[in-house]
């Protein structure tokens, strides 16, 4: 939490005229929505910036335009809380609510964190969370108590709870990711296009 608010005062050069939102980060989209995508945790200058998860930083711009071209959003680029941006079918929402220090959070944050998530997903009639990255993985079977763990990995599947939700891993969409192409565009399409096809099904 300090670290956040360390971040919001002494900001980055580029930002150096914005008021930072600073606080934790609430989930967004369509309160209709049956596909959940469930990231990390706010981006310093990201999230933590704008108060909406990834929006303002370089894993948004990979997101929502992997969104848009999956028909899941009216927008390929998510600049500001006040931008027009409107999600279909979609609720976004991430594992921990309070940016942390290089991005990774401790398993103390996590389990802190995790009851605003399940608070919020018990308001939503989510069939698919679709689970960026390894730690989004692991903190969405925390939330739905399954053990043994299932392995994550890029398109893996897992139903979980007695509604048969399906758990759908992807590989995060950050910069080390996308970049070097370990996830590229038409993996995530291929991701974004099975969870309608799981919610459609559901």
């Amino acid at each position: 939490m300090g670290w956040r608010e360390e971040v919001a005062r002494e900001k980055r050069a580029a930002y150096h005229d914005e008021a930072y939102w600073g606080r934790p980060v609430p989930g967004f989209g369509d309160p209709d929505a049956e596909i959940v995508v469930f990231g990390l945790a706010p981006a310093a200058h990201g999230a933590n910036r704008t108060g909406r998860f990834f929006t303002g930083d370089r894993s948004g711009d990979f997101l929502f335009a992997g969104l848009y071209r999956a028909r899941l959003s009216n927008s390929a680029v998510s600049l500001h809380r006040d931008d027009g941006l409107r999600l279909s079918g979609v609720w976004i929402s991430a594992a921990v609510r309070c940016a942390p220090p290089m991005n990774k959070p401790t398993p103390a944050e996590r389990d802190a964190c995790l009851p605003f998530a399940a608070r919020e997903l018990e308001f939503l009639n989510a069939r698919v969370i679709v689970c960026l990255g390894a730690f989004a993985w692991d903190a969405a079977l925390r939330l739905y108590g399954v053990r043994p763990k299932p392995k994550f990995g890029h398109g893996t599947e897992h139903v979980v709870g007695g509604d048969g939700v399906t758990l759908l891993g992807c590989y995060h969409v950050s910069q080390q990711n996308t970049f070097t192409g370990v996830l590229k565009p038409e993996m995530l399409d291929a991701v974004l296009l099975r969870a309608r096809e799981l919610a459609e099904k559901a």
